[in-house]
Formats: C-alpha cells, sequence, structure tokens
C-alpha cells in the first residue's frame, strides 16, 4: 500500500513538472483546422498549410493536403521552398479536397509562434486551374486563430479551435 501511495505522488510531481504533461508547459498546441471548399467544378484542390514567419518567408510546412507527389510543383511557392529545405512530409499529407467539400485536419503549432509575427497560409492548386499562392492566411494571433478566415480562390472558408 505505502509502495502505490508513493507512486501516487510520484506522478502528481511528474505531471507540475515542466514539460512533463502539464497542459500549460507545452512547446505546441494541437488546433482542429477546418477548411470549407467553395463550389468549383474540376479535380481535388491540392492545399498546403505553411508556416510563414514575420519577414514573410516560409518556415515549415505544416499540413499538405494531397497526397500525389506528382501534382507538388503546381503549388509553385511552396514547392521552391520545399526544394531548397527538404523535409520529410509524409506525417503531415493526406487527401485533397474536391470542390464544395470539407476537411477536417489537426494542425500542432508553435505557441511561441503565436502573437510573435507569424501566419498561416494557405496555399492551393488544382489541376489545369489557376494556382493562389495566397488563397488564404491567417495571423498566427490570438484573435488570428479564433476567427473565420475567407479565402480568396477554392478555399471558401477556415476555422481553427483549439484541440
Amino acid at each position: 500500500m505505502k509502495s502505490a501511495y508513493k507512486l501516487i505522488l510520484v506522478l502528481i510531481a511528474l505531471y507540475f513538472l515542466p514539460g512533463t504533461g502539464n497542459a500549460q508547459n507545452a512547446t505546441s498546441t494541437p488546433y482542429k483546422c477546418m477548411v470549407q471548399m467553395t463550389n468549383y467544378v474540376g479535380e481535388g484542390a491540392y492545399i498546403v498549410v505553411s508556416l510563414i514567419d514575420s519577414k514573410g518567408k516560409y518556415e515549415k510546412t505544416l499540413r499538405v493536403m494531397g497526397a500525389d507527389k506528382k501534382w507538388y510543383p503546381s503549388l509553385k511557392s511552396w514547392h521552391e521552398f520545399r526544394s531548397k529545405k527538404p523535409a520529410n512530409i509524409d506525417a503531415v499529407t493526406g487527401a485533397s479536397v474536391t470542390g464544395g467539400d470539407r476537411s477536417v485536419t489537426v494542425l500542432e503549432i508553435d505557441n511561441a509562434k503565436i502573437n510573435a509575427g507569424y501566419k498561416l497560409r494557405f496555399e492551393t492548386a488544382v489541376e489545369d486551374k489557376k494556382y493562389y499562392e495566397k488563397d488564404l492566411e491567417i495571423p498566427l494571433t490570438t484573435e488570428g486563430l479564433a476567427a473565420k478566415s475567407e479565402g480568396t480562390g477554392y478555399i471558401r472558408y477556415v476555422r481553427l479551435a483549439q484541440n
């Protein structure tokens, strides 16, 4: 019985130590990301969600919606960034999204990037149709993360919610 009591005390202590399970000390936070597409006609859209720094430069790929790598060059700006700084994106890759559909994914956002001049860029491309480098950009602020953000191309809107 004493050993069970000691184990419980150790677990409670570990919970409150920095970086060991206390959500307030987490270095990143998962956000549900719901993307609602416009009612365009055509193939599924390839969408890349990127972290953009305060100077407008790509820092990291957060999500790729579209798994066939042969279409990645159609996402011109992101593909150029990815060619210069190759990274394994398999863990953040999923299906493309067709006109009128919606997709719900999870984005891991570094807490230090919030309210620090960063933004999320949603870049879209559809086969044989127009490419949108900045279909949508969401300021990575407390207000930006809480707002419904309207797209300018294939994306009708995006909503984010802390997971």
